[in-house]
């Protein structure tokens, strides 16, 4: 039995196993015409009592026209970008269990059961649909590559607790879509969703399913430098606002050893003749190092700060009840 095969095995004894208040699905789409009737109907299959919420972003195409025919409840973000999609309809929409995935139709419906039941029996809080595939063309070495060193360089910082940060296909609880800021704009957002939970300390699983190649006619949006450059730019920023204290403090030690480098020739000089004839040399070396001290004393008040700040959204997220089945 092939992988996909198994997967579908799995979905399918895990189907309606727990029946929750309501479950919302959630498409961010941008010129998705040609799969986005594939992604609605394949969820309106697996997941029958589900709304499906479609959130076109400035298409050119027919994707609301056809999304609307195949029976999904259709909304519009004008401001571009997925991330900004996702922060519309995390604030619009209500629901106990949120299913975020692409409108391309690479990821398997079939498995939304699955990945339900996985986050209601464990009481978690995200579920993330890991791709497999043996398909080449779907899961670019390259982007395989690149998903991987992301993924290493977020949980070298965070925790090791989940093995594909860029996943778009995800399975939320109520309380973290409402403790969630939002702040990406683009494709950053799956490492700010990741980053999230792994800061808070969530408790979040991985399911493995199947990924394949998109339909004739569709092209992906993705740009494996432009938003692989954003990707690691928002890491940097993540890194900078939670893990402060590192962040200054490893700046300020680089800075240190800079002032070494390029002042001891001057602090040998005067111990050897007494003099400083270098003046300018020394200056600059006593004004890194005074950086360097600033640096470090930044990011031990920042740590403090970012510490108030995470009991904030702590509490905020215990607000929110876990999703239970009924």
């Amino acid at each position: 039995m092939s992988t996909k095969d198994q997967l579908h095995t799995a979905s399918n004894r895990d189907a309606r196993r727990h029946p929750v208040a309501s479950v919302a699905v959630l498409v961010p789409c941008y010129n998705e015409e040609k799969s986005i009737e594939h992604v609605v109907r394949g969820f309106r299959d697996s997941l029958p009592d589900a709304r499906i919420y479609v959130c076109d972003n400035n298409s050119t195409d027919r994707t609301k026209e056809v999304a609307e025919e195949a029976g999904a409840i259709v909304c519009t973000e004008p401001q571009q970008g997925k991330g900004n999609v996702v922060r519309r309809m995390f604030a619009d929409i209500d629901a106990d269990i949120y299913v975020l995935v692409d409108g391309d139709n690479t990821y398997e419906a079939a498995a939304a059961p699955r990945l339900i039941s996985t986050l209601v029996d464990g009481t978690l809080d995200m579920v993330t649909g890991c791709r497999v595939t043996e398909i080449r063309e779907a899961y670019r070495p390259g982007h395989v590559l690149g998903n991987k060193v992301l993924t290493g360089l977020v949980t070298s910082v965070f925790g090791r607790r989940t093995r594909d940060m860029l996943s778009g296909y995800r399975v939320f609880s109520r309380r973290f879509v409402k403790s969630f800021p939002a702040l990406s704009r683009g494709f950053e957002i799956e490492t700010e969703l990741t980053v999230h939970a792994l800061e808070l300390r969530m408790p979040i699983a991985d399911v493995d399913t199947a990924y394949v190649d998109r339909l004739p006619g569709s092209n992906s949006k993705l740009s494996t430098f432009r938003d692989g450059f954003r990707i690691l730019r928002m890491i940097v920023s993540l890194v900078k606002e939670e893990r402060p204290t590192a962040f200054f403090a490893g700046l300020g030690g680089l800075l240190a050893v800079l002032a070494v480098v390029v002042g001891w020739p001057v602090v040998a000089e005067f111990l050897e003749t007494g003099l400083v004839p270098r003046l300018p040399t020394a200056v600059l070396a006593a004004s890194i190092m005074v950086i360097s001290v600033l640096s470090t004393m930044a990011g031990l008040i920042l740590g403090t700060v970012t510490l108030g700040r995470r009991e904030m959204k702590r509490l905020h997220y215990l607000q929110t009840p876990p999703v239970r089945s009924r």
